[in-house]
């Protein structure tokens, strides 16, 4: 695995990963897991979700992540969109919600599965609640 400098508006964090597309979904899920919450209303749609999470987006982060294996700030980084990268984090939620109910765990709510991670080595700051 490679290490990687990937940065998004307020978000600035080095972490490993295979590919610079993991490296900045790792990214997003790093500044998005405040909003994690989302998933577990059962009164919000998964277009509700994915609005809140493009709203907040368009408030706190900038249009494209950039990644690169020498530094932050860097004018040779690489960029992948930020809406692209929230939509592929977005899908893996909702996947994983949908298969939380068909194994029957619906009493394990997303936010309780997040807090069961290892930490994730931040240099920035998440997104504000």
């Amino acid at each position: 695995m490679a290490k990687f400098y990937v940065q998004c508006g307020p978000v600035q964090i080095v972490l490993q990963a295979d590919t610079v597309e993991k490296a900045a979904l790792a990214a997003i899920d790093h500044a998005l897991q405040s909003h994690i919450w989302i998933y577990d209303d059962q009164d919000l749609t998964e277009s509700d979700c994915q609005d809140h999470l493009m709203l907040e987006a368009l408030l706190h982060l900038e249009p494209s992540i950039r990644v690169s294996e020498q530094g932050f700030d860097r004018k040779d980084a690489l960029h992948t969109g930020t809406p692209e990268m929230i939509q592929h984090w977005h899908q893996l939620m909702v996947g994983m919600r949908r298969l939380f109910v068909i194994a029957g765990l619906e009493s394990r709510t997303m936010a309780d599965v997040a807090s069961d991670q290892a930490p994730t080595p931040a240099v920035g700051p998440q997104l504000p609640r």
